[in-house]
This record gives structure tokens, C-alpha cells and sequence, in this order.
């Protein structure tokens, strides 16, 4: 009778495990669309029998004494998470880079009918127009709208720069701030898990989110994640501790808000509060960004966006300098030897501050020391287009440069986003829900659910039969 009564436990605990799987496998088909969901399995081990003693028992073989529900495991893998973070952050920096880039590509308009190159082209080509009738005022309304246009595309084509250069120098500043937000909360998680798994409650959706986040931290900044034997975790960030257990450090973004400032003031990042040191990060979007923003040298190997400007400026320079010799030596209808056709506006790029200083065509070098027309300076301009040491070759250099490493870049976007994807898969291979693997499961507990029922069922009756009918055989 005592091991009847021990079905009933045996079959209770059945049903309890089976109630437990189902409720484990619906909240993992509930959240088969929610990003960062890890899936998670119920634990059971089975309960061994209690020896027993007594006439009762005899020496039959002892069975258990039904199923115990352990837990409820998360099925991720540590090793895979880290390999997803590192990918991300890779993948995080050549996409921003390769972003930024593009855009500056496209910014220069070339080849096209807008760009720089069709440009000067359009402008040699006046100028030879000129030489051929110096005295024509047509020919000579076309060399200054065409040197206009000049000055106008090389304006348009700096101010773009300076402008993505103030974007993306934002951008750091938002980024900055997401990153700041996502280490407090992964602290504030970690003092939840802590206390938690100390209560002894499961925290897997609390390490879900958690995860979630320092992946997102990892995509901003490069940052590593390392585990510490009480459920927390510490998230470093160029080998300094971003996040440690429950508490969370802050980053400052410093440095020039415009291009113009950015030689002479930086854009760097530094830790709050203590000595202030200066974060160096091992990737991430942010350092992409960084390394766009960042100053020109003397190399050539600064920031791109700071040398793309510099590019335009030497372009503006190169262009001003030999166009100015060359109608220096000429003479305008004034009788005046010595002038300057193209000038600079102080206090701004020289790209941005070109300009064409004859309004008309008194102001062009088209006469000889006699006073007589002569388009000699008018051709000695229009030869500048085969200069190797001129503004086509200089904006050449330039384009060329920025395809180059736009091209680099997007192929290092490729490659590293390959490497995220693959990550990415083999997580989910692992962590992910399958759904169909789910109903399987469903169906399982759910047969298993009925089975432990109908146990119990039996093992009622058996006892009914047993309390209430034994011994009643041959009464009257």
C-alpha cells in the first residue's frame, strides 16, 4: 500500500515535469522574432528510490521515485557569443569607415559632367578659345564664367567635406552617449542577476538583454567581455573596464566641433572622473569614425576626410598660383601688367575662397606691352591642361586616392560582414528557436503530460479498489 501511495508521487512529479517543458517550449515559440532571445530546455534528472525495509517489501527490485525539474538551462554558448562580439566589432569599424567613404566618393562627382575634371576642361579649352581672338568679348565672357564654374565646384566640393566631417563628428558624440548608456545598463542587469541567482530564481531573459547589450557595445567600441563566477560580467574597453560588476564607467568625447579646428584640436575620447586618461579602442564603429575624422599630416595618411580637404585646397592653390604667373605677364586694356585673375578670401579654405577677379573682359591679360592684342598669354593658360604638375594632375591624385581606398574599405566591409554573418549563424545554430524542433517538443511533453495523467488515473483506482472494496467478497 505504501508503494501505491509512492505511484501517486511518482505520477505527480511526471505531470509536474511535463506542465514545466510546456511551459518552457511556449515561451521559446512566443519569442522565436525576439532579437537576442537565447532558447532554453527544462533539466530533470530522475529521483532514485529510498531503500526500504520490512516484511512488507520482501526483496523485490526498487524503482525511483519519478522525475525532479532542476532548472530551466539557456542553451547559449560562451564561445560563440565572444566570437559574435569580435566579429561585430570588426565588421562595425570597416562599415563605418567604407560608409563615410562612399560618400565622399560620391561627393566628387567624378567622372561626370558636374565634376571638377569636366570642369577645368571646359575652362583649358576657353582659354584657347580666347587666344584664338583676344579681342573678341565673347571668348572672353566664356573664360570667366567657365573659371566661375571652376571656382564655384571647388567651393561646393570643400563645404561638402567640412559638412560630412561635422556629421560624423556628431555622430561620435551619439554614439558616445549610446555607448555610456548601454554600460549602465549592463551594470544595473548585473547587480539584477546577482541578486537573482543568489535567490536562486532563474535570470535568463535578464542575461538575454544583458547580452544583447554588450554585443551592441562591442559593435560601438571593439570591447571584450569577460565572466565572473557570481552571474556578472566586466565589459573592457581598450584594456580598461568599462562596465566591472555592478558599476559602469563613463566616456567624454573632446576635441574641435569643425574641420578647420581639428589640426590643432583632435577629436579624442578620455574616461570621466579620475586622471581623465585617454580611451584607446581595439575597433568598432566609433573607431572607424575616429579614424575618418581625424586630422591631416604630413604623410598624407591622416584622417580622409581632413586629407580630402587639404586635396582640394592644394588643387586651389595649384590652380590659382599658375593661372596667376602666367596672367601676371600680360597686360589688360588698362594698360596694367602684373595682375592676378584668380584670388582667395581670408580666413576660409582656400578651395572655399577662390575666386575670379575680373568682372569683365578689361580685367583679362589680352594685350602685349605695346597696347595690341595678343592671345600669347590667353595660350600659355590654355597649356596648363597638360601639366604634370598642375590642378588636373593634383585633382587627379586626389579622386584617384579616394577611389583607392574606398574601394579598399568596402572590400574590408565584405569581408568582415562575411565574418559577422557567419558568427551570427553558427550563434543561432545553437541558441536560436527552431520552431519545428519546438513542436516536436510540444508534442512530446504533451504525450508525456497524458501518459503521467493516466498513471495517476490507475494508480487511483488501484487504491480505490485496495481502501474501499477489499474484504467485502462473500458478505450477504
Amino acid at each position: 500500500m505504501v508503494s501505491t501511495f509512492g505511484s501517486l508521487a511518482t505520477a505527480a512529479s511526471g505531470l509536474g515535469a511535463a506542465r514545466a517543458g510546456l511551459d518552457v517550449v511556449g515561451q521559446n515559440i512566443a519569442n522565436a522574432g525576439t532579437t537576442g532571445y537565447t532558447r532554453q530546455r527544462v533539466t530533470q534528472s530522475s529521483i532514485p528510490p529510498v531503500a526500504q525495509t520490512g516484511w512488507l517489501h520482501g526483496t523485490n527490485a526498487l524503482v525511483g521515485q519519478g522525475v525532479s525539474v532542476d532548472g530551466i538551462a539557456r542553451l547559449g554558448n560562451m564561445t560563440l557569443d565572444a566570437q559574435v562580439r569580435a566579429s561585430s566589432a570588426a565588421s562595425g569599424y570597416a562599415t563605418a569607415r567604407s560608409t563615410a567613404l562612399s560618400n565622399l566618393e560620391t561627393s566628387l562627382n567624378e567622372p561626370g559632367t558636374n565634376g571638377l575634371s569636366a570642369r577645368l576642361d571646359t575652362m583649358w579649352s576657353a582659354w584657347t578659345g580666347l587666344q584664338n581672338d583676344p579681342a573678341d568679348p565673347a571668348s572672353a565672357g566664356v573664360v570667366l564664367s567657365t573659371a566661375a564654374q571652376v571656382a564655384t565646384t571647388l567651393q561646393t566640393g570643400s563645404q561638402a567635406i567640412d559638412t560630412q566631417w561635422t556629421s560624423a563628428r556628431q555622430s561620435v558624440d551619439a554614439s558616445v552617449a549610446e555607448l555610456n548608456s548601454s554600460a549602465a545598463q549592463v551594470a544595473d542587469l548585473n547587480a539584477q542577476i546577482r541578486t537573482t541567482r543568489a535567490a536562486g530564481g532563474s535570470v535568463n531573459e535578464l542575461t538575454d538583454k544583458r547580452d544583447l547589450l554588450a554585443q551592441r557595445i562591442s559593435t560601438l567600441s571593439g570591447a571584450t567581455v569577460r565572466g565572473n563566477d557570481d552571474g556578472t560580467i566586466d565589459v573592457v574597453v581598450g584594456g580598461n573596464a568599462l562596465v566591472s560588476g555592478i558599476s559602469a564607467r563613463s566616456i567624454a568625447v573632446s576635441g574641435a566641433n569643425r574641420l578647420q579646428d581639428a589640426a590643432g584640436s583632435p577629436v579624442a575620447l578620455s574616461w570621466v572622473g579620475g586622471s581623465g586618461s585617454a580611451v584607446s579602442l581595439d575597433g568598432g564603429s566609433i573607431a572607424g569614425t575616429l579614424s575618418m575624422i581625424a586630422p591631416a599630416n604630413a604623410s598624407g595618411t591622416g584622417g580622409a576626410l581632413a586629407e580630402a580637404s587639404a586635396g582640394y585646397d592644394r588643387v586651389a592653390t595649384t590652380l590659382a598660383a599658375q593661372v596667376n604667373a602666367l596672367h601676371q605677364t600680360g597686360y589688360t586694356s588698362t594698360g596694367a601688367t602684373g595682375v592676378d585673375f584668380f584670388g582667395f578670401t581670408p580666413g576660409v579654405p582656400a578651395a572655399q575662397g577662390l575666386t575670379v577677379l575680373a568682372t569683365d573682359a578689361s580685367g583679362l591679360a589680352t594685350r602685349d606691352a605695346a597696347g595690341n592684342y595678343s592671345g600669347k598669354v590667353a595660350d600659355a593658360i590654355g597649356q596648363l591642361t597638360t601639366s604634370t604638375t598642375g590642378a588636373d594632375t593634383a585633382w587627379s591624385n586626389l579622386v584617384t586616392g579616394v577611389g583607392t581606398i574606398a574601394k579598399a574599405s568596402a572590400n574590408a566591409t565584405t569581408l568582415t560582414g562575411l565574418a559577422a554573418s557567419s558568427a551570427a549563424t553558427q550563434q543561432q545554430s545553437g541558441a536560436g528557436v527552431d520552431l519545428d524542433e519546438e513542436n516536436v517538443n510540444l508534442l512530446t511533453y504533451q504525450h508525456a503530460y497524458q501518459g503521467a495523467a493516466r498513471v495517476l488515473t490507475a494508480v487511483d483506482e488501484m487504491l480505490d479498489t485496495l481502501i474501499n472494496h477489499v474484504g467485502l467478497v462473500g458478505r450477504g
